[in-house]
């Protein structure tokens, strides 16, 4: 039977993620998963697809306090900000409410990208509902993720690809919250209902792949792959190529690496 084989967050949107042997779900996904996003000036969101070098940002996340680095940047550690200076701030069309995390965090992230912009970090009471073309639930809710609380791949889905590519690429290149072992290649595809522990989680759609995946989170280079072999094989719908699910959990609870997922159907 399928488990899992390890968890993952991403505190800000399009930087270095971290692994965890133990994830606490809220109501938006992962606690602190894309809780924070760079955003212009006018409040458009950035991510690697622009600003590979966005990979490059380390963070750490303590008792409130997040802190940043980067190459050739002196680290910066904030004290997280959830009421005062709100902005209304974009994310692929949706308009969400973010507290400005102040100058200090504007001015370091705008000299390391080169680009005036500034932290937000999504307003704790406010609601920005899962797509209601795929939500199972109106109550359905996300952060600053691209569009689905979680992102599901299996081990074995990567090995097929990494066979087919001229160099393998690990699993960070497509940011998935829960990496699951010990099933057949792209068996997720076929999956509508999994439960993990007291958890039911709804696979809701297949993750179209975009240029994010061409960074190398390790060095923050840009190339080709895996976009142009997964073109090949994997353009299942839709002008993109699928790699991965998108899944809606029905409750708050715990995930831990380990755990058993249980195919309902």
């Amino acid at each position: 039977m399928p488990y899992i084989s390890s968890l993952h967050v991403y505190p800000i949107k399009s930087c270095a993620g971290h692994d965890l042997s133990r994830a606490e779900l809220d109501v938006r996904g992962i606690h602190n998963d894309r809780s924070w996003m760079v955003v212009t000036e006018s409040g458009s969101f950035l991510s690697q697809r622009t600003h590979p070098a966005m990979t490059l940002i380390q963070t750490a996340l303590d008792d409130g306090h997040l802190s940043v680095s980067a190459p050739e940047m002196d680290d910066l550690t904030l004290e997280t900000k959830n009421e005062g200076d709100t902005r209304q701030v974009e994310i692929w069309g949706d308009l969400c409410d973010g507290v400005d995390q102040g100058d200090a965090a504007a001015a370091w992230f705008s000299t390391y990208l080169n680009t005036a912009c500034r932290l937000v970090h999504f307003k704790t009471d406010f609601v920005r509902p899962v797509d209601p073309d795929y939500a199972p639930r109106t109550t359905d809710q996300v952060g600053f993720a691209d569009g689905f609380p979680l992102l599901l791949i299996s081990v074995a889905s990567l090995a097929d690809l990494n066979v087919r590519l001229p160099e393998p690429i690990r699993m960070n290149r497509f940011r998935p919250n829960i990496v699951v072992a010990d099933c057949p290649p792209y068996s997720e595809d076929t999956w509508k209902q999994i439960r993990v522990g007291d958890l039911l989680l709804d696979v809701v759609k297949p993750c179209g792949r975009c240029a994010t995946t061409l960074v190398e989170q390790e060095s923050g280079s840009k190339g080709k792959e895996p976009l142009k072999t997964l073109a090949t094989y994997r353009k299942l719908a839709g002008p993109d190529p699928v790699f991965g699910q998108n899944v809606v959990h029905q409750s708050e609870g715990v995930l831990e690496t380990g755990m058993v997922v249980e195919i309902i159907y």
